[in-house]
């Protein structure tokens, strides 16, 4: 789950990260007063809140262009904010879609001495939280492992101890901090690995980490994202949702405890565990085609919740095809088979469907289906199935 920048600095102050406080404005009318505070003709930052990352190089797709801008006054900022909210926004993670503007973010603006990247987030080869820290601030941190790979640090922690002071000071030394900044350094990454620790944090990014002329650490940018699996533990975490930048498919499929991603492409899938989903858009795409989703009803669904997978699939405009892959364990066919038929009495299939079970109680499964009397096309095995409706689709 992700949150907005003023949701995390917010979270940031909780857990004695230094970061500049600020107001939002979710309406026309609450701009004035976001503002108030606010000196007459000092700068002020005006930075739209949405879910995707490169919002100052972005372009709203009225053409006014960047998601963050520098006002000079309190009536620019205004006028600007004017400009940012109802409008949508296409940055590179946005797709060509974008995002609405539902809130907007005034903070004060800081001067800057020299930019840093720091972020912690779970290192997936060695199961270990990496505190991921360079000089670099302020551009894509892939562009500089890429092109700078030894300006990137990276410090491994073990989980049952947590980061050790020494670990914290170490990254401030690497950075080339002096003096009193290697202690706000260290107090600073200490500070952010709590946060990432005690609310179950997948990512906490700060791009970037500044020092002011003034000599102080602080934060200037914040993102943070949590692990979906420990939210039942993260009441306060799970209250800060924002089901306005969410996709309604996926949220409506969380609803039944599906594993639901829409994508841009055209032939739905419905699949029983994340491996061979993944391998199922895989081998679409071979044959040509383009998936339109994952969607993994895990090892232990219902006929019912089959039913809403279905559903869900079908509420995207964009699928000319459905394949459903199973491959039955714990999930047996016949479940999928009367999920299938079900569906098709609620909500009427008129895309092809191409469909391929292997496993507990596929005979009974095939039986069914091909009792039922549905439009289907049947398949032995995953490439063909994934031909099959790759041609169907196309059509």
């Amino acid at each position: 789950m992700n949150i907005h920048e003023h949701q995390a600095k917010e979270l940031f102050a909780d857990y004695g990260v230094p970061c500049q406080s600020g107001k939002i404005a979710a309406t026309r009318e609450e701009i004035a007063g976001a503002l108030v505070d606010f000196p007459d003709t000092g700068k002020i930052v005006v930075k739209s809140q949405i879910h995707a990352g490169g919002r100052g190089k972005g372009t709203f797709l009225d053409g006014y262009k960047g998601g963050v801008k520098l006002a000079s006054s309190k009536k620019e900022a205004a006028e600007i904010a004017e400009k940012m909210l109802g409008n949508t926004l296409v940055t590179q993670q946005t797709g060509p879609a974008g995002r609405q503007v539902q809130t907007v973010y005034f903070t004060e603006a800081t001067d800057i001495k020299k930019e840093y990247y720091l972020a912690i987030l779970l290192d997936r080869a060695t199961s270990k939280p990496v505190v991921i820290a360079s000089t670099e601030g302020g551009m894509d941190i892939e562009k500089v492992a890429e092109e700078l790979p030894d300006k990137i640090i990276r410090t491994f922690i073990d989980p049952t101890i947590g980061i050790q002071g020494f670990q914290a000071r170490q990254i401030a030394f690497a950075l080339g901090f002096e003096g009193d900044q290697i202690k706000q350094m260290t107090k600073l990454v200490m500070n952010l690995y709590r946060l990432f620790d005690e609310k179950d944090c997948a990512m906490v990014e700060i791009n970037p980490l500044i020092v002011t002329p003034e000599g102080h650490i602080m934060a200037l940018d914040a993102k943070v994202s949590f692990d979906d699996n420990a939210l039942f533990r993260q009441p306060e975490i799970r209250n800060l949702r924002d089901l306005n930048e969410e996709d309604p498919k996926e949220i409506e499929a969380s609803k039944h405890g599906l594993n639901y991603i829409a994508l841009d492409g055209n032939i739905a899938c419905l699949v029983n565990g994340a491996g061979l989903a993944m391998a199922t858009m895989d081998i679409i795409k071979y044959f040509g085609g383009s998936p339109a989703n994952f969607l993994d009803v895990g090892g232990s669904a219902n006929e019912e919740q089959v039913t809403h997978a279905f559903k869900i699939i079908l509420s995207d405009p964009n699928v000319k095809g459905i394949l459903v892959n199973i491959f039955g364990g714990i999930m047996k066919c016949d479940i999928i088979a009367n999920g299938i038929i079900a569906a098709a009495k609620s909500v009427s299939i008129k895309v092809p469907l191409v469909v391929r079970l292997e496993g507990t109680n596929v005979e009974m499964g095939k039986k069914l289906l091909q009792e039922s009397g549905l439009s289907l096309v049947a398949a032995d095995s995953l490439a063909e199935a994934a031909e099959k409706i790759v041609q169907l689709a196309s059509k």
